[in-house]
């Protein structure tokens, strides 16, 4: 599998991070994690094939985790020569499909009925397992920051990769991250700062000494976090590999 991150930004907008999105390509699959706003136009600006997309995954319903959902489809409509035939699959926590008709009323209904190609919503309830195309296994998990929202474990053969999305503090989290090869978790903002549903760099740190991933990797940054030593805080209690995450970042996980 590879790894790749589109967005790693926030709701603050900055010159340099987009609002999140994560690929991962594995065999035919191409899997988007969650789809903010500018994650289209940076995949085009790193080179990504977005055109290629299978499926895409998401984590919650906040507007920085999903406001460029209907810019991706009507590119797959009108963006592309010719147009996108094979299906687009969503998967998301339930209210996804109830999203995808509010996304509808908005946008009309090339969200829904682009026309050209079918999109196909799903919705994957706290604690379940789905099989996608490439041999990989998508598990859901429930995470305190909005009624919805979900990390998610990515495995194919002996690799995983967990995805916390935007989450607070969770024992039940870091348990069920165990032994992930890579594991993507929100920093936030600083201790002092933080407010509830999010973690902080020790917060981090503490997921990680109980998770023991490969590799952790730190996303979902805000602005006053650029003034904190951010690798030094979580490095002063967890000896791990540890990872900023910036937008072009990638890893490549052997299988």
């Amino acid at each position: 599998m590879r790894l790749t991150a589109v967005g790693t930004g926030t709701a603050a907008p900055t010159a340099d991070a987009v609002n999140p999105g994560w690929l991962v390509d594995a065999g035919e699959l191409r899997l988007l994690l969650d789809c903010g706003s500018g994650v289209v136009h940076r995949m085009a600006a790193l080179g990504l094939d977005w055109r290629a997309i299978t499926h895409v995954l998401l984590t919650h319903f906040h507007a920085d985790h999903i406001s460029d959902l209907a810019t991706l489809v009507t590119a797959w409509r009108w963006g592309q020569h010719p147009a996108r035939t094979a299906p687009a699959v969503f998967i998301g926590p339930v209210g996804t499909a109830a999203l995808f008709e509010r996304l509808a009323g908005v946008f009309g209904s090339i969200v829904t009925e682009p026309g050209n190609f079918p999109v196909e919503v799903h919705e994957m309830p706290a604690g379940a397992e789905v099989a996608l195309p490439g041999g990989v296994q998508v598990g859901s998990f429930k995470v305190p920051h909005t009624v919805e929202s979900m990390a998610y474990s990515i495995r194919r053969g002996g690799c995983r990769i967990v995805y916390t999305g935007d989450t607070g503090p969770d024992a039940g989290l870091a348990t069920w991250a165990a032994g992930a090869d890579v594991l993507i978790a929100e920093c936030s903002l600083p201790r002092d700062m933080r407010p509830e549903g999010h973690l902080a760099p020790d917060d981090c740190a503490a997921l990680a000494a109980t998770a023991r991933p490969g590799c952790l990797v730190l996303t979902h940054r805000y602005p006053p976090l650029d003034a904190v030593d951010v690798l030094g805080l979580v490095r002063s209690t967890y000896a791990g590999r540890v990872r900023l995450a910036h937008d072009g970042w990638s890893i490549e996980l052997g299988e």
